[in-house]
């Protein structure tokens, strides 16, 4: 990973979802990988607006922009907007409904 990265502006390669997880319009992922830190690895994640589902892994992340919702499979859901810090767990199943493009930074293992 370089010294200094500007994470709003690090271009992004496709990530591609599957069509099964879309479940309301047609959100678009992409994802870039900078590194890793002795094992976790971090990156730049983004979605548009729509709502998939996904199976999480072990991952913190910062909201750098947008304003979503995840919902979670125990009732339990988080509002996201920038600054917002977030854990989730390996397994967790979620729903992220997007309402402005939402763009992370993310430490992840697994």
């Amino acid at each position: 990973m370089d010294r200094l990265v500007n994470a709003h502006e690090v271009e992004l390669d496709p990530l591609p979802l599957e069509a099964h997880d879309i479940l309301v319009g047609r959100p678009v992922a992409a994802a870039k990988t900078l590194g890793e830190l002795g094992g976790p690895e971090v990156g730049v994640w983004t979605l548009t607006t729509g709502t998939v589902r996904d199976i999480e892994t072990d991952e913190v992340f910062v909201v750098l922009a947008g304003d979503a919702t995840v919902r979670f499979d125990t009732g339990d859901s988080i509002e996201l907007a920038p600054v917002v810090v977030v854990r989730l767990r390996a397994g967790e199943r979620t729903e992220w409904e997007v309402r402005s493009p939402l763009r992370k930074v993310y430490v992840a293992v697994g």
